[in-house]
């Protein structure tokens, strides 16, 4: 009696998995066709690439592109430059943003409640509207056109996303924990670093690709406050556009050349990146 009154809802279950995967694969392929088609136009000659009759699949590989887009500018000077300027503020970030997060999730003072607001507040303001005042207090600062300049400014919009991030790892890390540890005779500070922190890993490394990632390809103020003989990889493609034209085969190479370090990293710590999109929950 058990078996037939529970088959029914074996078909129901089937639909649902199937329609769940069916909606999978569209938004795969959605996210991944710019993908390909960026691929598909480094690989295919130049001629091709503004075809008004385009092909789905290649015809004709060369890698004329790639060696017309290394001729242009400065790129592995440009890519040297995002490298620096998107590390430096990962670790800056990580480091500032992991102590705030800590502060905020673990101590009750003053003021908390307006601090996290304000951080989340800060978030919701345009990059764009602070381009002026950003420049004119670089401007006052001798920091423009300069890295250090460029890192202070993506700290601005990358540290409170950091802070709030990990706030919500360490919120999911019980106090407990800690306690038990100090019980055992840890300081807090040892009981952070031999408990906690160990918790903390996969979360810190899910949060350092997405700061890493917008360093990398943030465009509108390495515009701004880079000259082009410091231009980041994300200014570096507008060399491409020129006023005879947009070369878009080689631009699409350059692109491909620029994922290159992405790619790599999220390689790299895929597992640690997984763990920690899964623990990290935002709660309280």
């Amino acid at each position: 009696m058990a078996a037939s009154t529970a088959a029914p809802g074996r078909p129901a279950r089937k639909k649902t998995k199937l329609g769940w995967n069916l909606l999978g694969l569209l938004v795969f392929v959605t996210a991944g066709f710019p993908v390909y088609w960026m691929l598909n136009t480094a690989f295919k000659p130049a001629k091709d690439a503004i075809d008004p009759d385009p092909h789905l699949f290649p015809t004709n590989f060369t890698l004329d592109n790639f060696k017309r887009a290394l001729q242009i500018g400065d790129f592995w000077g440009s890519i040297g430059r995002s490298l620096t300027v998107s590390l430096v503020v990962v670790l800056i970030g990580i480091a500032v943003g992991l102590l705030a997060a800590l502060a905020i999730s673990r101590f009750a003072f003053r003021g908390r409640k307006i601090v996290i607001v304000g951080i989340l507040a800060v978030q919701m303001v345009p990059l764009v509207a602070m381009i002026i005042p950003v420049f004119l207090l670089l401007n006052d600062l001798g920091q423009y056109d300069k890295l250090s300049g460029l890192i202070i400014t993506y700290l601005t919009f990358i540290l409170p996303f950091t802070v709030w991030t990990l706030r919500g790892f360490i919120v999911n890390v019980p106090k407990e924990l800690e306690e038990a540890a100090m019980v055992d005779g840890c300081s807090r500070t040892g009981a952070f670093i031999r408990v906690v922190f160990p918790l903390l890993a996969p979360g810190m490394v899910a949060t350092s690709v997405y700061g890493f990632i917008q360093a990398w390809n943030e465009y509108l103020y390495a515009l701004m406050l880079m000259s082009q003989n410091h231009q980041t990889a994300t200014v570096w493609l507008s060399n491409f556009t020129t006023q005879h034209g947009t070369e878009y085969a080689p631009m699409m190479a350059g692109s491909t050349m620029m994922a290159v370090p992405i790619v790599i990293l999220f390689l790299l710590v895929q597992r640690k990146m997984a763990a920690g999109l899964t623990a990290g929950a935002v709660k309280g």
